[in-house]
């Protein structure tokens, strides 16, 4: 029981270095990965170094730490996200804008190959999205990208 106590002595003088290294480790990730999940994390774990250096038990700061963390995903992170997102530009862009555009078969179009002319000009290698071949000289939409070949419906305007 002596090496249990002195153990948990050990822990409970060292949880300050503990904490330095889980907020160092979070903030790496957080640059990383740039979605402010790990910040938050990061901000639980100084909320934790905080209880600490109070003197709080070690179990304790672990519950606050969490706590805090979750507190901050959920608050905190949903307005930050949408402020970083506020100037963007909502227009679909690359292959994103190419989904719906519409078309027109240039060959008949099966599941193996065929060929399509969309609207802005491009002249893509097609393949139909269901088993019905599309004939040629029939409008289509396109559904998917599948690499340098659109995915294409018969378009029903």
């Amino acid at each position: 029981m002596d090496n249990f106590t002195s153990f948990v002595a050990f822990i409970d003088q060292w949880a300050w270095i503990g904490w330095l290294i889980l907020i160092a480790a979070f903030l790496v990730i957080e640059m990383l990965s740039l979605d402010f999940t790990f910040l938050m994390l990061s901000f639980g774990s100084a909320v934790g170094l905080v209880t600490d250096l109070v003197g709080v038990p070690v179990w304790v700061q672990v519950i606050v730490a969490a706590a805090a963390a979750a507190l901050f995903i959920l608050f905190l992170r949903p307005p930050l996200l949408r402020r970083l997102h506020r100037g963007e530009d909502p227009t679909k862009s690359n292959v994103d804008a190419l989904i719906e555009m519409r078309g027109l078969a240039l060959q008949d179009v099966t599941q193996v190959s065929g060929q399509v002319k969309l609207s802005n000009g491009d002249t893509w290698t097609a393949r139909a999205a269901s088993p019905v071949p599309i004939p040629q000289g029939a409008r289509v939409a396109v559904t998917a990208i599948n690499g340098a070949t659109a995915i294409v419906r018969p378009a029903n305007d």
